[in-house]
């Protein structure tokens, strides 16, 4: 059986970094990438994304499907990274519409979790931590982070907060 694990934290707390050191022990491994490069300064971050974690991932790039995408990887990989939970859940309310409670794209990632066909590392931001969002799409988005946060927590075997730096487990796995 498949282990899953969530990454979570504030932006730039190390989420990603302890992610790539969690799949160390691993032979075959994969990174799902949720960014597109939609301008120069993406284009650069990526860049030093993919120089930081190594030419040793199968890399593939999915803003949408990741229920898909990780599927696609059954026989290909010991462990997969996901990067990130937000930036993907972004992309699907950019795509399908801010206008929904919720989106089909969740439950398909929540049914292939359920499954996984190798270890599965999930990076996502902690978003509901700051002030109040001054306008509704951004209050929507915020709920429904928190929403797929806890829907993913609650799925996962293990879940780590990082923060400065220091992944502090909050949910020990098996």
């Amino acid at each position: 059986m498949s282990n899953v694990t969530l990454i979570t934290g504030g932006a730039r707390s190390g989420k990603s970094m302890h992610a790539l050191r969690l799949t160390e022990p691993y032979a075959r491994k994969a990174f799902i990438a949720t960014a597109e490069a939609c301008d120069e300064e993406m284009r650069d971050r990526i860049a030093r994304h993919r120089k930081d974690r190594g030419p040793g991932f199968l890399t593939i790039e999915e803003p949408l499907d990741l229920a898909g995408a990780l599927r696609g990887l059954a026989g290909r990989a010991d462990v997969a990274v996901v990067d990130c939970l937000t930036v993907w859940l972004a992309n699907v309310i950019h795509y399908r519409g801010a206008d929904r409670p919720d989106y089909e794209e969740i439950s398909h990632l929540l049914e292939a979790l359920a499954s996984p066909p190798c270890d599965v590392i999930l990076v996502t931001n902690e978003v509901g931590m700051g002030i109040v969002p001054a306008d509704a799409m951004t209050r929507h988005y915020r709920d429904l982070a928190g929403n797929v946060n806890q829907r993913v927590a609650a799925r996962a075997d293990k879940v780590i907060f990082t923060v400065s730096g220091i992944p502090v487990t909050i949910k020990p796995g098996k």
